[in-house]
């Protein structure tokens, strides 16, 4: 059995690390607090990321035209049908979630942190988006609650990060990694497969480069295409591959074996809304492309870090 797994699972699910953290049921409430990102509202780009969905990213969070509070309710109450005996996690999902001033996030924060049975928070960002005065008191939110800051990184190649619209640098990236492991916050990076014109080679240098800094978790996407967006038009007019599952489920194994065994894995594929998806049509079926990576391990019998 892997090190860091009590079920079948030959890499380290996040469910194993909060049981065994928190020694019980632990999930996250997805909310959306109306932000939006520097590369939307001009501050260093227009238009946001080619690929991001009109919700920023949040498109299983509440309703933002609902204060926190009320989606944080009604989301957390919906999900203990299924886990009636759960603590909860805020998960500030939409869009950028420290792109405000410090007043605001507080108000925002700690109205989820007063809660019941609220063990922590995970706030998803970007690296050019975190103040000086942000960094102080998100140290300061560290010493009393669980916290997590997700940065969204997508690739290390450059020439992709600037097709896709990204607007900040690779050094701006490791810059803040560092800055945010310097008052010991557990830092949980997001990368996309599938990108425009990136190669298995390109996906797996990317795993390369994040397997050296000190991060505590990742999530591992697949690009969705989703209706509407830069991305969609891209796709068409330049009839662009998407990977299919196989290559999907080879690309994420290969990467798995080249990862620190304790980095936690968050997510290993998407999960787009079923309305919006123009390809891969297979992404629809989560768990089918869950149960087929537990597969293909076992026969390859491989396990995260194997490569070490």
């Amino acid at each position: 059995m892997f090190k860091y797994s009590n079920t079948n699972k030959r890499y380290h699910t996040l469910d194993y690390y909060y049981k065994n953290r928190f020694h019980e049921k632990v999930f996250k409430v997805s909310l959306n607090a109306g932000f939006t990102c520097p590369n939307i509202d001009g501050k260093v780009g227009t238009g946001g990321c080619i690929y991001c969905s009109k919700s920023g990213s949040g498109d299983f969070a509440g309703n933002e035209k609902d204060e926190i509070e009320k989606q944080f309710i009604e989301i957390k109450n919906m999900m203990l049908k299924k886990w009636p005996k759960a603590k909860y996690i805020g998960y500030f999902q939409a869009h950028t979630n420290t792109y405000a001033p410090v007043k605001k996030l507080k108000e925002l924060y700690e109205t989820i942190l007063k809660q019941e049975n609220v063990i922590g928070l995970n706030i998803a960002t970007r690296p050019d988006s975190i103040s000086d005065e942000c960094l102080d008191y998100l140290e300061e939110l560290n010493k009393k609650t669980y916290l997590t800051i997700e940065l969204g990184l997508q690739t290390i190649k450059e020439e992709t990060s600037k097709l896709i619209n990204r607007c900040h640098s690779l050094q701006c990236f490791e810059d803040m990694v560092k800055r945010l492991r310097e008052r010991d916050i557990d830092v949980v990076v997001h990368i996309i497969n599938g990108l425009p014109y990136e190669t298995k080679e390109d996906m797996l240098n990317t795993i390369k480069y994040l397997n050296k800094l000190d991060i505590q978790g990742i999530k591992i996407h697949m690009l969705s295409i989703l209706k509407d967006t830069p991305i969609e038009k891209l796709y068409k007019k330049e009839n662009l591959h998407s990977l299919t599952k196989e290559e999907y489920i080879d690309i994420v194994i290969d990467q798995l074996e080249l990862l620190r065994p304790e980095i936690v894995i968050h997510r290993i594929t998407g999960d787009p809304k079923v309305e919006d998806l123009v390809e891969p049509d297979w992404l629809v079926k989560k768990f089918c492309v869950l149960n087929d990576i537990d597969k293909e391990m076992v026969r390859r019998d491989s396990y995260q870090g194997k490569k070490l």
